[in-house]
């Protein structure tokens, strides 16, 4: 069967097969063979890294160049002991310059070294012979450390190109030269293949740890999001409560005031039915735009949201599971916004959660200061001591509690303490509302 192209001119699928590998070949070996591709700095993150001295520890960035540059260092010490006329008193020099140049070029151009060890091998083949033909020993040794270098920068494909042309360039050189199979083809292409493996399978474990470094890290950011919108949510839903409940307030006793007044104008009764009207349309638009944060299963709470007022009652429950709190208030007690009221309720019940569920057995302290810009929170536990294990967790709790105090646009804190337990210190900005003034008292200027 034969396929037909555009122009219609007939080709065999050998041949469009044998275009796709010369296309492969061409783009792995040949373009950009040459181009200028530094080998990345080590990672500093690692154990060993950390085990090191200060004044190691700033160098370990590079130990990969160390490491390649001790491989060229070898490889150039195999070639002095190299035998050769060619270039007289000189040659061991040139022998060992010539092998080692490979090596150090796949710090920055990886597929060109190999190229240049081709040319190596060619030059050597030249020169050489004796037993250790079409390699010697220095340029043997320098081949197979350039193939293990540029299949850990490239991969196994580049890998399977470099063994197949390598048993190519043998065959011809032993043919071309010598008219016969060469005396260390067989151990070339032995040895390179199991270097070529080993670096092969470095290589895709190295990409496969990679792989799932970036899926975690993807995970993780998703899974922030996620916790952040579920957090939104609960927050959207408890304030949908509050803020309905204020307006059934507001249009209740718009329509409830005129008949307070007796006689009202016309206007005055105009003025609260609009209220009425406007706070009963309010009300509808907020249902029906908060209704999509609610899940099928919801429903709203029978009893008002919790406030400040009802933090006895948190922190008797608290007691009942088996964690120590005490509360300390300063400041003037007075009434907030019922918004920060609830938000305020809600980071504390989540700070002694967090303090149950990770500090088994520690003490906690709750302090509340009324100030006059605002509301502070601080909910301080020690470390644990209780013999259960501390739950892993996630730190949802901490996002939820941020992102409070954020719709809030106040300012929060969350950290170890040096005594080995947690602290958490909120501030949450409440406007000062003036007091009228009092009315003049008849005979008083």
């Amino acid at each position: 069967m034969t396929e037909t192209t555009t122009g219609g001119t007939s080709r065999a699928p050998e041949f469009r097969l044998a275009s796709e590998v010369i296309a492969t070949l061409r783009r792995d070996l040949v373009t950009d063979a040459f181009a200028y591709r530094p080998l990345p700095l080590a990672d500093t993150s690692g154990r060993f890294v950390r085990l090191l001295p200060g004044v190691l520890r700033r160098y370990a960035p590079w130990r990969r160049y160390a490491a390649v540059g001790a491989l060229a260092f070898l490889v150039a010490m195999t070639a002095l002991n190299t035998q050769s006329d060619a270039w007289g008193d000189l040659g061991p020099i040139a022998m060992s310059m010539l092998a080692a140049a490979p090596v150090l070029m796949t710090l920055v151009r990886p597929v060109g070294a190999w190229w240049a060890a081709i040319a190596m091998t060619v030059v050597t083949a030249g020169l050489g012979g004796g037993d250790s033909w079409p390699w010697t020993d220095s340029s043997f040794f320098s081949y197979i450390v350039v193939m293990f270098l540029v299949t850990l920068r490239t991969g196994p494909r580049v890998a399977a190109w470099m063994w197949t042309l390598t048993l190519v360039l043998g065959t011809a050189i032993s043919v071309l030269f010598n008219g016969r199979w060469g005396s260390n083809m067989p151990e070339m292409a032995l040895t390179s293949a199991f270097a070529l493996v080993i670096a092969s399978s470095i290589q895709i474990r190295r990409h496969a740890k990679a792989e799932v470094s970036a899926q975690q890290e993807v995970t993780a950011v998703e899974r922030d999001k996620r916790t952040l919108l579920e957090e939104r949510t609960t927050i959207a839903r408890e304030l949908h409560d509050v803020v309905a409940h204020h307006m059934s307030v507001v249009a209740i006793q718009a329509e409830a005031a005129p008949y307070r007044v007796k006689n009202p104008p016309p206007e005055l009764e105009a003025a609260f039915a609009t209220i009425r009207e406007n706070a009963v349309a309010a009300l509808t638009e907020l249902r029906r735009v908060l209704g999509v944060v609610r899940s099928a299963d919801y429903e709203a709470p029978d009893a008002p949201q919790p406030t400040l007022a009802s933090l006895e009652g948190l922190l008797a429950n608290v007691r009942e599971a088996g964690l120590s709190v005490e509360k300390t208030v300063t400041g003037s007690v007075r009434e907030l916004p019922q918004g920060v009221e609830l938000s305020a309720y809600r980071i504390i019940q989540e700070a002694l959660s967090n303090t149950l569920r990770h500090a088994p057995g520690a003490a906690a302290e709750v302090e509340v200061s009324y100030v006059l810009g605002g509301l502070g929170i601080r909910i301080v536990n020690d470390r644990a001591t209780g013999d259960a294990r501390p739950s892993a967790g996630a730190g949802h709790g901490i996002t939820g509690m941020r992102e409070r105090v954020a719709m809030l646009e106040g300012e929060m804190t969350a950290g170890r303490t040096p005594a080995g337990g947690y602290e958490v210190a909120v501030f949450i900005p409440v406007p000062h509302r003036a007091e009228p003034a009092p009315e003049p008292q008849e005979g008083t200027v």
